[in-house]
């Protein structure tokens, strides 16, 4: 059998059927002791019980059935009234998946290794002093100008990430005039925008002016109030909480209001504090938060924070913060989880919104490509990351290498085949893989497998979770489906 010939209900299992309707192609997997979640090709989610499954899998399910109408309606059968349903689930597959003829979209510029932060969950091998070492040279530079430019999306952004990126002002000032004055040159400029991840604790004026002028977004780390981002984040002085709120404030003023974004990253010590922090972006005017685990490189694994606490421990973090936010909203708070609304996305729309470790196949490479500050491209940041960890698996070449000889490399063309989740084994089996995605850099640094062994994955199981989860409160309460497809449906 053909490794990527579709391994669906359909084709699984025979079905002895009177010609009443026929069954489209799904999946199913159990939710609980007495329900399950089926999904066909394009992600449209129903929930079934035991018995209507049986009756619909032996061909017995009749037109008066309470299920019926919808199973058809989302596609999960077809009959004499529906005969236009397989096109129109085809239409919704290729809506779902019309990102990848884009190609890479996010092209990040790692502009220096510097920084004045000592965060011991950091996810790469930060220096200090030497700036000619570990900082961005013009000429690589310029040549990682080119390949952007190549890329055949008519949109592209920009990131410059460190170390400190703002550490290497001028490069990032040379990057942005050329880019821009090269884009024009082109015979159907593209799409230009630009993003800088900082820590704030160095911007000035200048610097401000200069994204203001360029049009260029900020994103910054909050971990939480006061102590805790402290304690995370140290710096000489101990004050990276006040430099990072002062930071939020002038950018701000200066740039607008949505002109920054944060992130957090759980540590060992953010446990215990999900409504702080919560409260905390509350407190800073944030519409939203992202909870994100600890990821397993750099010196997050160095100083042994990575297994400071397990999946299941993440899990119970993120399910309360997951209820307090939804009583928030309850109560007349608008705010949102991004990691939901991404899923939920996926589940309730057509929309993918091209998030790198949901794709399938993975978004290494196709969704963003790094430009590393000594010249090297990595199919995606966890690939540069893996890199400063002395495993160069997923390097795809240096500046100096054409766009095709970059994107037909072979370590790129087999994580993008082994990463194909609906020919990948266990994944082609689960419902909930058109929500899912492989992350083959994840599971060869954690399995030395890119596809993985999806029984030991903390992957799976944070991703699994979720996804019941979500169904759960949705299923149970009225409100949460409203707020939660009022959150699918936020651009």
């Amino acid at each position: 059998m053909s490794k990527f010939q579709p391994m669906t209900f359909f084709n699984r299992i025979p079905v002895d059927r009177p010609a009443q309707y026929d069954i489209l192609p799904f999946r199913f997997t159990a939710l609980d002791d007495s329900r399950y979640v089926a999904t066909n090709l394009a992600g449209e989610y129903a929930l079934i019980e035991r018995e209507p499954l049986q009756r619909l899998v032996s061909g017995q399910m009749r037109a008066e059935d309470p299920h019926y109408a919808d199973l058809r309606a989302r596609h999960f059968l077809t009959d004499a009234h529906s005969r236009m349903a397989p096109d129109l689930l085809a239409i919704k597959v290729r809506t779902r998946h019309e990102q990848l003829a884009n190609w890479t979209g996010l092209h990040i510029f790692v502009l220096t290794l510097r920084c004045e932060h000592a965060c011991p969950y950091c996810q790469v091998s930060r220096q200090s002093e030497d700036k000619a070492t570990f900082d961005m040279s013009r000429e690589h530079a310029e040549k990682a100008i080119g390949l952007v430019l190549q890329s055949p999306n008519p949109a592209v952004k920009i990131e410059f990430q460190g170390g400190e990126s703002f550490l290497n002002f001028e490069m990032m000032k040379y990057v942005v005039l050329r880019a821009k004055a090269a884009n024009q040159n082109l015979p159907q400029p593209k799409g230009l925008t630009f993003i800088a991840a900082t820590n704030l604790a160095v911007i000035d004026d200048e610097m401000l002016n200069f994204c203001a002028e360029h049009d260029i977004g900020i994103s910054t780390s909050l971990d939480g109030p006061r102590e805790l981002h402290n304690k995370n984040r140290p710096r000489p002085g101990g004050d990276s909480y006040e430099r990072t709120i002062a930071g939020i404030s002038k950018v701000r003023q200066r740039l607008g209001r949505r002109s920054v974004s944060a992130l957090m990253t759980t540590t060992e010590a953010s446990l215990p504090l999900v409504h702080e922090i919560i409260d905390e972006y509350l407190e800073q005017e944030f519409s939203g938060i992202f909870l994100r685990p600890l990821s397993p490189y750099g010196f997050a694994l160095k100083t042994k924070f990575y297994r400071a606490y397990n999946a299941e421990r993440w899990l119970q973090f993120y399910d309360e913060a997951l209820d307090y936010i939804i009583e928030l909203n309850r109560q007349g708070i608008e705010f949102r989880e991004y990691y939901a609304a991404t899923i939920l996305t996926k589940m309730l729309t057509c929309r993918d919104p091209g998030y790198v470790d949901l794709m399938s196949p993975a978004g290494i490479g196709l969704g963003a490509v790094v430009y590393n500050y000594d010249g090297a491209v990595y199919a995606s940041d966890e690939a540069r990351m893996l890199a400063e960890m002395k495993d160069t698996k997923f390097k795809l070449g240096t500046v100096d290498d054409s766009f095709q000889t970059l994107f037909t490399n072979e370590t790129f063309l087999e994580a993008l085949d082994e990463s194909f989740a609906y020919s990948a084994p266990m994944c082609n089996d689960c419902a909930f893989e058109p929500w899912c995605g492989s992350d083959p850099i994840f599971h060869w640094g954690q399995q030395q497998d890119m596809v993985g062994r999806k029984p030991e994955s903390e992957f799976c199981q944070r991703n699994m979770h979720i996804y019941r989860g979500l169904i759960r409160r949705m299923e149970a309460d009225s409100f949460v489906r409203r707020l939660f497809t009022r959150w699918a449906n936020i651009c």
